[in-house]
C-alpha cells in the first residue's frame, strides 16, 4: 500500500526525527533535505526507504552524530580526508563542495575520503557538482554483495559510480551500481511484492533469479555486463581504497554491518577551456543523434542519463510522492517516540 506525501511534510517529519536522534538542527535539516530530494527524484530506495536503516546505524553507534569529515593530507589539487565515521550524507556534501572549490581554483580537484558511511543516493552529489557547473566523477566502495565473475561467494561490492556533466537544458547525471539492480532497488521490489523485471542476482544454489528475497538473502547481485562489471567493480574498489588509504571491500566484509567505506570525489571545471558554447553544442549533437531513432515501442523514446530523474522531481513536486505506507508509518512512529 502506498500513500501520497508532500515534500514539505516529509522535510518537517524527517527534521524532527533526526534531531531526536542526536543531530544538530543544521545537520538534521541537511539530512532531511537529501532524503526528501532523493524521494522527489523517484529514488525511494535511497531516499525515504533508507531512513529506518540509517536510524538503526545511528543506534548501533556506527554513525557518529557529532563527527564529520576533516582534511588529513593535501597534495595541491588532491586531498585526503577522514570521515571520522560521521554521517555519510553530511561527509559527502562537504567533500563534494571541497572538490568543486579545488576544481574552480585549479581546473580539477580530487578529494579521497575514508572512514565514512553510506551516502544514500550517489546521484545527489553528481547533481550538486552539475549545479555548480562542474563535471563530476564520484564513486564509493561497499560491503561484499556481488560475486567476482566465475565465483559463487560475494567478494566484490556493487560500488556505485556517478558521472555528471552540466547542461543548460538539463544536466547529464549517470548514477549506476555495478550490479544490474542496486540493493535498495531490489528491496523496493520486495516491499512491492513484485519480481524483478530481469534476472538480478543469484539464489543459494548459484542460479540466476528474479526473486528479490532470494537475492537479498544471498547478497549476491548480478554484475552489470557480467565479467566486465565484475572487473570495473574491482578497479573502483582499488582506486577508492588506495587514494583514500581507507578500507577495502574485503575489510568492510569482515564486519557484520557496513560502515567506514572509502569514496572518491573528482570534479573538473569546464570553464577552464573558455569554450562553453562549443561544449553545449557538442552535447546537444550527441543527445539529438541518440534520440533520433525508430522507437522499439509505440510512443517510445530514448533518454539521456538524468532525464527521467528530473521529470520525476517535477511531477512529484506537483502531485506529491508515492511512499510505502509501511515505511512511512515506521518513520512517523520513530519521530513521535
Amino acid at each position: 500500500m502506498f500513500k501520497t506525501i508532500q515534500n514539505q511534510e516529509m522535510l518537517e517529519v524527517l527534521t524532527v526525527l533526526f534531531i531526536k536522534h542526536g543531530f544538530s538542527t543544521e545537520k538534521a535539516k541537511q539530512l532531511a533535505h537529501v532524503h526528501t530530494e532523493n524521494t522527489l527524484h523517484g529514488v525511494n530506495s535511497h531516499g525515504i526507504n533508507r531512513v529506518p536503516f540509517f536510524i538503526d546505524q545511528v543506534k548501533r553507534g556506527l554513525v557518529k552524530q557529532d563527527m564529520e569529515a576533516q582534511k588529513v593530507e593535501g597534495f595541491g589539487s588532491i586531498e585526503r580526508w577522514d570521515g571520522n565515521l560521521g554521517s555519510g550524507v553530511i561527509n559527502a556534501i562537504k567533500c563534494t563542495n571541497r572538490a568543486i572549490t579545488l576544481a574552480k581554483e585549479n581546473g580539477m580537484g580530487l578529494v579521497a575520503l575514508r572512514n565514512t558511511n553510506h551516502w544514500m543516493r550517489a546521484g545527489y552529489y553528481g547533481w550538486m557538482a552539475a549545479e555548480q557547473n562542474c563535471i563530476g566523477i564520484l564513486f564509493t566502495n561497499t560491503e561484499p554483495n556481488m560475486p567476482a565473475w566465475g565465483g559463487k561467494e560475494a567478494r566484490l561490492g556493487n560500488n556505485p559510480l556517478v558521472i555528471s556533466i552540466p547542461r543548460k537544458k538539463g544536466h547529464i547525471v549517470l548514477d549506476m551500481a555495478m550490479t544490474q539492480f542496486s540493493f535498495g532497488k531490489i528491496n523496493q521490489y520486495k516491499l512491492n511484492g513484485e519480481q524483478l523485471p530481469y534476472e538480478g542476482g543469484f539464489d543459494e544454489n548459484g542460479n540466476l533469479t528474479k526473486n528479490p528475497e532470494e537475492i537479498l538473502t544471498t547478497k549476491s547481485g548480478l554484475p552489470i555486463g557480467y565479467w566486465k562489471g565484475s572487473a570495473l567493480s574491482m578497479v573502483l574498489d582499488m582506486l577508492a581504497t588506495l587514494l583514500s588509504a581507507g578500507r577495502s571491500t574485503y575489510k568492510l566484509g569482515l564486519d557484520s554491518h557496513e560502515y567506514g567505506v572509502s569514496q572518491v570525489f573528482l570534479c573538473m571545471d569546464p570553464n577552464t577551456f573558455h569554450d562553453a558554447n562549443l561544449q553545449e553544442n557538442l552535447m546537444e549533437e550527441i543527445i539529438a543523434y541518440t534520440q533520433d531513432i525508430t522507437p522499439m515501442e509505440p510512443n517510445g523514446k530514448t533518454y539521456y542519463p538524468g532525464e527521467r530523474s528530473l521529470a520525476n522531481k517535477i511531477n512529484n513536486q506537483k502531485n506529491g510522492m508515492q511512499v510505502s505506507e509501511e515505511i512511512w508509518n515506521k518513520i512517523t512512529d520513530l519521530a513521535n517516540k
